[in-house]
């Protein structure tokens, strides 16, 4: 159970610290107002999840996770914390003079970013401070909050909002209060109007991406994450994504290694007639994933004849003598996230390993899931 929320003003000595770690962002941006808005966002997180996790609760954490906190902050002000089945949203502002809560219609309208609760952040790193001002639930802004289709925002005034975060904890405690509004399901793109959206996009010189195109067009593309990643990585002026091939012959990429993916040789063990002969190496794919406490370890690697381009998924439980649940679902998609023949596999029983062998194109992209979902899962894309 945790403590109620105390008052939050963070001021001098704790704040200038972590301004100092958060100079770092200042690099990885197209734009700098991109910069800006990550530096601001990063001081925000830091100072506010520091405090949280001293205050309330070890679990607090980033969602979907730090690592892909960039393909936000390149295009988008917030930044997203999960505890308790909570989900708060962090909107900062450097203005001093402020009288309402602006939510960049994303965090709103996206169901997959939609969150419990909205905090409203004051930052003042000149005089090393912040606060948090008020906040809001998801409800509210779509009941009552002013929609601005000039900057795609909803607003709340002063007055609408809840300036003691006491309140917060208190109502979740004794009230069972509706903090998010029924949202219907934004249209899935096609593989066509994803690759037409990022080459337009993924053009650095375009400022402010997000009011470009129709939101349905935005939001679909944003709520998945290879997408929203490409687009960042696009912007940065990499035209070309990676391969799995690559990965295995020349070194995986910096983004892929603060994922998780580590490259590995192993030796396959021996089988049949010629189970007397050396067995050649093979280089595969590792990553770490902690699903309900327990660490798994996803594999890929090829199989066979390099030229049938052949690749194999394994998850497997990372102690070797324990097993894969009943329950768990191995799952491969196409890049517009579309079912294929044979592309799951379900463990009915406990099982040593859930995997899948699939023969693919020179280029083809796949995107991996597990289920239940693992800590910090964004949707990635492999290309192959």
């Amino acid at each position: 159970m945790f403590n109620a929320f105390p008052a939050f003003e963070i001021e001098c000595e704790t704040i200038l610290e972590i301004i100092q770690t958060s100079r770092a962002f200042n690099s990885t941006y197209s734009t700098a107002g991109g910069r800006q808005r990550a530096w601001v966002n990063q001081l925000c997180l830091n100072t506010f999840l520091t405090w949280l996790r001293e205050e309330i609760t070890l679990d607090a954490r980033v969602y979907p996770s730090m690592a892909v906190l960039p393909s936000f902050w390149e295009v988008v002000n917030g930044t997203a914390i999960t505890f308790d089945n909570l989900r708060l949203v962090l909107i900062p502002t450097l203005a001093m003079d402020v009288d309402e809560l602006r939510v960049p219609q994303e965090w709103v309208d996206i169901p997959e970013w939609v969150a419990d609760y909205y905090l409203a952040v004051q930052v003042n790193p000149d005089d090393g401070w912040m606060r948090i001002f008020g906040y809001t639930t998801h409800q509210k802004l779509k009941s009552i909050g002013v929609y601005d289709g000039s900057d795609r925002t909803y607003s709340l005034e002063y007055e609408d909002l809840i300036p003691d975060l006491n309140v917060l904890w208190i109502t979740k405690q004794f009230t069972a209060e509706a903090t998010r509004y029924e949202l219907s399901p934004l249209a899935p793109l096609s593989q066509t109007q994803a690759e037409n959206l990022l080459q337009r996009l993924g053009d650095a010189d375009i400022k402010f991406p997000r009011l470009e195109v129709p939101f349905d067009f935005w939001g679909a593309l944003l709520a998945h994450g290879g997408w929203r990643q490409r687009l960042y990585e696009m912007r940065q002026g990499f035209t070309q994504q990676a391969s799995i091939l690559q990965w295995l012959q020349d070194g995986i990429s910096n983004f892929a290694q603060i994922l998780g993916w580590e490259k590995q040789e192993f030796v396959p063990l021996p089988s049949g007639m010629r189970s007397l002969e050396p067995q050649a190496a093979i280089v595969r794919l590792t990553r770490q994933l902690l699903i309900a406490g327990n660490t798994y370890e996803l594999r890929i690697f090829p199989k066979g004849n390099p030229e049938e381009q052949i690749w194999r998924f394994e998850l497997r439980n990372s102690n070797s003598e324990n097993l894969i649940p009943a329950g768990f679902k191995l799952k491969l998609l196409t890049e517009d996230l579309q079912p294929f023949i044979n592309n799951e596999d379900i463990a009915t029983v406990p099982v040593e390993m859930l995997f899948l062998e699939v023969m693919l194109e020179p280029g083809e992209g796949l995107v991996w899931e597990v289920e239940p979902l693992p800590e910090d899962y964004d949707r990635e894309i492999l290309r192959f």
